[in-house]
């Protein structure tokens, strides 16, 4: 995974600096310099995205951990014994 995410952010790097040069029409390799650093910006954003996703995805299982928790006591975690002590106006 993280070989294809570089390869991707490399090529996508790459890609925009080819076509900023095209939009402006100077040659596609101008500045080769600028595409190895296009290349290399991309690779690193590619790989940090790849890193929040799963992140985000390690936080999200977290956060449905505890709903479905907090919806077993909400709902079954009430005993008949607990409901005696409630005002009586509550219950109807």
């Amino acid at each position: 995974m993280p070989l294809s995410a570089t390869a991707v952010g490399a090529l996508l790097g790459l890609g925009t600096q080819m076509y900023s040069n095209a939009l402006r029409k100077l040659p596609y390799m101008r500045h080769p310099w600028e595409h190895v650093l296009g290349m290399g910006i991309g690779a690193v954003l590619a790989n940090q995205m790849v890193k929040w996703e799963a992140k985000a995805q390690e936080d999200l299982d977290k956060l449905l951990v505890k709903a479905q928790e907090a919806n077993q006591r909400r709902y079954f975690g009430i005993s008949v014994f607990s409901l005696s002590f409630w005002p009586h106006f509550l219950l109807y």
